[in-house]
């Protein structure tokens, strides 16, 4: 018997008119992969909460796939998180997925709380398990969460709380080397955990933000890696190349490794998840 790889897709809120005319072509492409679930994130600083909302409902309106809501403890009152989770509920929304969020500086700005807000997701993740009628996800960091400053042992405290909880499952931040998700497994298991770890594939096909993203979320970019593109410093079309393939033996990597099934962030563009799809489907 054949066991079929899940897939899971993350989306941005467009900006505009031409952002959405995009990110609707992007989902109508993407539709082979035949998505476990669809999620759509927020802007730094909660900026595009208004939108992620009105996204997330029409995602689910048009495609019935399940989506998978944002929702950070940024610039939100006890009372208005209440009150986004009874917009998600009415538009039919059946996942959350609860994040800290990044302070409106930036990931490494100082934290700001809000007032009667909160100011760790795991706050988040009670909340929406008393509201009820939501699957909940949270973020896993196989790299290490920026300010657990390389304590491992807290970022696995940190997981198992939110389970303990509520969470049901947790997407991973982009990393590169499957080693760093089998630790992450593999800690959680040795502590009694049973949430399933997504791991999250950011397909590099463009070095100026790749190393922007890595350098604002601390997902060491490994030497290996580093080298390769250099090598080919200002070649377009083979980096995009060498792009593809990197991700694609990583995803191999991982699925022999038992991953649950891959979430991609496709960066509204179909074009890099489906060439990743076709090489993992070709070569099964």
């Amino acid at each position: 018997m054949v066991v079929r790889t899940s897939y899971s897709l993350e989306f941005f809120p467009p900006k505009d008119g031409e952002g959405e005319v995009r990110l609707w072509a992007a989902l109508e492409a993407l539709k082979p992969i035949a998505p476990e679930f669809v999620s759509v994130t927020y802007g730094a600083g909660g900026s595009t909460r208004n939108r992620t909302i009105g996204v997330t409902e029409e995602v689910t309106h048009r495609t019935k796939i399940p989506t998978v809501a944002h929702l950070t403890c940024v610039g939100s009152s006890r009372q208005e998180l209440i009150s986004i989770l009874h917009m998600y509920r009415s538009a039919g929304i059946r996942g959350v997925l609860a994040l800290r969020g990044d302070p409106t500086g930036g990931p490494r700005a100082p934290w700001t709380p809000t007032s009667d807000g909160f100011t760790h997701a795991d706050e988040l993740v009670q909340l929406i398990h008393e509201f009820g009628g939501f699957d909940i996800g949270v973020a896993a960091f196989p790299d290490g969460h920026p300010s657990s400053e390389g304590d491992s042992v807290k970022d696995i405290d940190v997981l198992l709380r939110k389970e303990f909880l509520g969470a049901s499952f947790a997407t991973t931040q982009f990393f590169f080397e499957v080693s760093k998700w089998e630790q992450l497994v593999y800690a959680l298991a040795a502590r009694g955990s049973s949430l399933p770890i997504i791991p999250g594939i950011l397909p590099i096909t463009n070095i100026k933000q790749l190393t922007r993203m890595a350098e604002l979320g601390g997902t060491p970019i490994p030497p290996s890696i580093s080298a390769r593109f250099a090598a080919i410093d200002g070649d377009i079309q083979g980096t995009h190349e060498l792009g593809i393939e990197i991700a694609t033996q990583l995803c191999e990597d991982l699925l022999r490794a038992g991953a649950p099934s891959l979430h991609f962030y496709t960066m509204n563009s179909p074009t890099a998840t489906l060439e990743i799809y076709g090489n993992l489907n070709h070569a099964h």
